[in-house]
């Protein structure tokens, strides 16, 4: 995890206690849980009474620091949100990260709200044209990465010749592949297959100058084979196949309680293969993989689903202090200059998002309502 300036702790992870369907309940237990049964650093981020009660209910008050944030981003509210609520429990938390006080953000919000806060606050990184959504698929025998899942749903071959820069960087810290496999998503594994924007990518990704493994083109139904490492895409396409997969996944297992419960000799054989059983649940159970991850800006930002409950959250905070001690933020920043050349019209100190729109600053945040005191800045 990524320390401050003396050498000290190193800084920890804020979490979001006001996002997501279940906030703040579900949010604080699962944030307890990941520093009693695995000592992750937190600080709590949200309306400091109603934090503070649930510590009380968990018996932890004092021992994990509070900052108070007035405002929440309602979970069905948009993009727009982060310019209405500058207060917002994201983006004081960003705050947090941009002077130095925190190493990454968890959040189970909106996603439209956390990632338009997060590209406001955080700003995206040199170079980086656009963030991207990271999340990870149960594969064997290692997970997959997919992005994007919904950042950006309208993008040019250069950006998908980015998005795989990001994924590169993700797998080798998250997955510790040191060369990871990038496979573009498309309608048939020919070279001539799909849009002008997936073909230019593909000879973009094809040419050798970037430093990327590319694979080549893989079909859908290549997502859960483990066929590549990293499967890249716009917004809108790795959105569609992402809730495609929940959907047929979820009923998959259905079916399979449903059978198991149909007979006597049905469960008697799920009996014996119980340990089996378990461990297929939890590998595509997705709690327990945290969440997506948003790729490209200044800071590390964690989105959970907007359900989670507890577990989840602690997966999500475990993954967010992995990445922070892997320096995500920094391997992203060398995988982007490494594809940075002529060919693709990238100059040093190119704008990184022509859409941003001037800064406003955020207010910054109150004093922390209790526990240790926050590494000073670096």
């Amino acid at each position: 995890m990524t320390r401050d300036d003396t050498g000290g702790r190193p800084r920890p992870v804020v979490i979001d206690t006001m996002g997501g369907d279940h906030a703040p309940e579900e949010i604080v237990a699962g944030a307890v849980a990941a520093v009693r049964e695995h000592g992750v650093r937190l600080v709590l981020v949200g309306q400091a009474p109603r934090v503070r009660a649930e510590l009380e209910r968990h018996g932890v008050t004092g021992e994990i620091p509070i900052v108070h944030a007035e405002e929440a981003l309602a979970m069905d509210e948009g993009a727009l949100a982060s310019w209405r609520k500058p207060r917002s429990s994201v983006a004081v938390a960003c705050h947090l990260i941009k002077t130095g006080r925190a190493s990454a953000l968890v959040s189970a919000g909106t996603t439209a709200g956390v990632v338009a806060t997060a590209r406001l606050r955080l700003k995206a990184q040199q170079g980086v044209l656009r963030p991207a959504i990271a999340v990870l698929l149960p594969t064997r025998p290692r997970p997959t990465v997919l992005l994007d899942s919904g950042a950006s749903v309208d993008v040019k071959p250069e950006v998908l010749v980015q998005f795989a820069a990001l994924g590169t960087a993700y797998a080798q810290v998250a997955l510790g592949v040191p060369r990871p496999r990038v496979g573009l998503l498309n309608i048939g594994s020919e070279p001539g297959k799909g849009n002008k924007a997936v073909r230019r990518a593909y000879e973009l990704l094809s040419s050798g100058h970037h430093g990327i493994e590319f694979a080549g083109n893989i079909e859908g139904g290549d997502l859960l084979t483990g066929a590549v490492d990293v499967v890249v895409c716009d917004g809108f396409t790795g959105n569609v196949a992402l809730k495609t997969m929940e959907g047929a996944v979820r009923m998959a297992m259905a079916e399979l309680q449903q059978t198991i419960r149909s007979s006597a000799t049905a469960k008697l054989g799920a009996l014996l293969q119980r340990r089996r059983l378990q461990a297929l649940k939890a590998r595509l159970d997705s709690e327990t993989y945290g969440g997506g991850v948003l790729l490209g800006l200044n800071g590390t930002v964690v989105i959970a689903h907007g359900a989670s409950q507890a577990r989840a959250i602690t997966s999500a905070c475990l993954l967010a202090q992995d990445l922070a001690a892997g320096r995500i933020v920094e391997r992203i920043r060398d995988q982007i200059a490494a594809t940075r050349t002529s060919r693709f019209g990238w100059r040093h100190g190119d704008k990184s998002d022509r859409e941003t729109r001037p800064e406003q600053e955020p207010p910054a945040p109150p004093e922390q309502e209790a526990g240790r005191d926050l590494p000073p800045p670096p």
